[in-house]
């Protein structure tokens, strides 16, 4: 199995978002990309100090644009919100049914926190942890020998 998460500029969402899946999937290969990356940049450094309290190191972490080969390959697509999952299908379409909002389960789109206060990025890992662990266990049955 292979997850894409999607954010905008891929420095500050996807890649804590695919950093905590894969820390807690067996075996998957979690990658991440933005819709309009910030192509070769680090992870956003306050993303970065607050990851690695948690014990996430994303210090090699660059931006990627999204790729349609990326797609193509990927199992299931975690995007921040609805308009972003509506744009990816609409220039994607061969992706339908393989993109989902992270807080689906949450019922929660989760904003953007670049060049917002630490507060507000605290808040909104918060909202990508609780996403995350809302899907670990639907991505477990999917593939269920690798979930932790």
């Amino acid at each position: 199995m292979r997850i894409m998460v999607l954010c905008v500029g891929n420095i500050c969402r996807s890649p804590y978002a695919a950093a905590l899946l894969e820390r807690n999937l067996l075996g998957v290969h979690v990658c991440s990309a933005g819709l309009q990356a910030l192509i070769d940049h680090p992870a956003d450094p306050l993303v970065q100090a607050l990851a690695t309290e948690q014990g996430i190191d994303l210090s090699a972490h660059r931006g990627k644009q999204l790729l349609a080969q990326d797609l193509i390959e990927a199992s299931v697509v975690l995007v921040m919100s609805e308009s972003q999952q509506r744009d990816v299908v609409s220039r994607f379409p061969f992706a339908r049914g393989r993109v989902f909002r992270l807080g689906e389960w949450i019922k929660q789109d989760i904003a953007d926190p670049y060049r917002q206060s630490r507060e507000f990025h605290i808040a909104v890992q918060q909202l990508i942890q609780q996403g995350v662990e809302s899907w670990l266990p639907r991505l477990a049955l999917i593939n269920p020998q690798r979930a932790k």
